[in-house]
C-alpha cells in the first residue's frame, strides 16, 4: 500500500514554450522520484485532470471555472498577460467587424481562449460568426476557406511569423483595452481530494514552482537561446514574446480572472460557484 511519503504526484506541465522560464528550470532540478511530470496541450490536461489523471498542474481557466468544487489554484501562479500576449491570435482575412455570419475555425488546444474570443466577439464587437473546429495550422489544417481561424500558444507563434492573414487580434490586447485588466488564460489548479490528503506535499510542489519561475526570470536571455529554435524565432523576437508573458499571481489578475469567470456565468457557460475563486497556498 501507498504511503504519502511515495504516493505519486502526477503534475500537467503545458509543453508550448511560453511556460519556458518555469519548467526550462524545473527541468535542471533534483526533484522527489514521486514528482511525475505529464507534458500535454492545455485541452489535454484539462482531460487528465478532470479524470483523476493527474492530480495538479498548469490547464485552462476555463478548466477551473467548469469545476471549482473539484479544484483549488495554486497562489502565486499562472500563465497571464498585462496587454498583448503575443501567442493568442485571432487571424483573419476580413477586419474585425465583418465576421458576423463569415466562418471562424477554432484551434482546438484551448477552452479558455475559445471563451475569450467568443466574448470579446459577441459581448464587444456585437458580432456572431459561424464556430466550425478543427486544427487550424500544419499538414492537418482545416482552415480551408474560413475567413478566420483561432490559433494559440506555438501554432500561433507560426502562423504570425508566416503573416498569411492581413488582419491579428491579440486577444490579451484586446481584452485589456475593453477591460482595463490583465488576462489569465491559465491557472495552476490542484485537485482537492490531493489536498485533502497531502496538502504538505501540494505546499512543497508550489513552492519548488515559484523557486523556477523567479530563477527562470533571471535567465531568461539563455531560455530564449535554448527555446527559440523550435518555432523557429530569432532570439530578439523570443525574448520580448517571453518578456510579455508572466507567471505570476497578482491580486489584480485574480480580479481579471474572475471578471473573465464573470462573463461565462452570465452566458451560462460555468456554474455561479465559480465566484470567487479558491487559492490554496
Amino acid at each position: 500500500m501507498n504511503t504519502p511519503a511515495n504516493t505519486p504526484a502526477r503534475i500537467g506541465m503545458v509543453n508550448y514554450i511560453n511556460t519556458a522560464p518555469l519548467y526550462e528550470i524545473w527541468k535542471e532540478k533534483s526533484l522527489p522520484d514521486n514528482w511525475l511530470v505529464v507534458e500535454g496541450r492545455p485541452r489535454q490536461l484539462n482531460e487528465l485532470l478532470l479524470a483523476g489523471s493527474i492530480d495538479m498542474g498548469f490547464v485552462s481557466s476555463f478548466a477551473y471555472a467548469l469545476h471549482p468544487e473539484r479544484y483549488q489554484i495554486f497562489a502565486g501562479l499562472s500563465i497571464s498577460a498585462t496587454g498583448p500576449v503575443g501567442s493568442v491570435f485571432l487571424f483573419s482575412h476580413l477586419p474585425v467587424a465583418e465576421l458576423d455570419g463569415k466562418e471562424l475555425m477554432l484551434t482546438q488546444q484551448s477552452d479558455t481562449s475559445i471563451r475569450l474570443v467568443q466574448i470579446i466577439l459577441e459581448e464587444f464587437y456585437r458580432i456572431k460568426p459561424v464556430y466550425t473546429s478543427g486544427p487550424v495550422y500544419g499538414p492537418e489544417s482545416a482552415a480551408g476557406n474560413a475567413a478566420a481561424v483561432l490559433a494559440i500558444g506555438d501554432d500561433a507563434l507560426r502562423i504570425s511569423r508566416e503573416k498569411a492573414y492581413p488582419v491579428q487580434l491579440d486577444l490579451g490586447d484586446a481584452w485589456m483595452r475593453q477591460t482595463g485588466l490583465p488576462f489569465v488564460f491559465s491557472v495552476c489548479v490542484v485537485r482537492e481530494d490531493f489536498i485533502k490528503t497531502q496538502p504538505e506535499e501540494a505546499r512543497r510542489i508550489r513552492e519548488m514552482m515559484l523557486a523556477c519561475r523567479h530563477e527562470g526570470g533571471e535567465r531568461m536571455a539563455e531560455i530564449c537561446t535554448r527555446v527559440s529554435r523550435r518555432i523557429p524565432m530569432d532570439h530578439a523576437a523570443c525574448t520580448r514574446y517571453l518578456h510579455a508573458i508572466e507567471h505570476d499571481l497578482t491580486p489584480v489578475k485574480i480580479r481579471a480572472l474572475e471578471t473573465y469567470f464573470s462573463y461565462l456565468v452570465a452566458r451560462g457557460e460555468v456554474p455561479a460557484t465559480a465566484l470567487p475563486v479558491k487559492i490554496f497556498s
